[in-house]
């Protein structure tokens, strides 16, 4: 995982601070944006998300209730099971959440 500490000091480079922290200073931001991504491709449940991406369940669901919590994913009960669509604010500010995907890569290969 990418070290927080030093991309702190990054934080000024990205206009949505809170995106930038829910996924590159946050511990599990990685598995965070496998998700958001994959929900991007196509709306899904928690049960196929973590089937999808190979993933446990609990920490599928775990991951969900933090980006629903701030607000980039909405959850919506059908047939006595939730599914997960992009949220307003996601797609309003997915520029910013590819040009964060972008620089976290960059970021990453630097570190190796």
């Amino acid at each position: 995982m990418l070290i927080a500490g030093s991309l702190l000091n990054d934080l000024s480079k990205f206009k949505d601070r809170e995106l930038y922290s829910l996924i590159a200073i946050r511990n599990g931001g990685e598995n965070t944006i496998r998700i958001i991504d994959e929900i991007l491709n196509k709306p899904k449940n928690a049960n196929q998300i973590a089937k999808s991406l190979g993933l446990d369940y609990k920490t599928v669901r775990y991951h969900l209730a933090i980006i629903c919590d701030h607000d980039y994913l909405i959850q919506e009960k059908f047939n006595n099971r939730y599914s997960y669509f992009p949220s307003e604010k996601l797609i309003r500010n997915l520029d910013e959440y590819n040009k964060i995907k972008r620089f976290l890569k960059k970021e990453k290969k630097a570190a190796i």
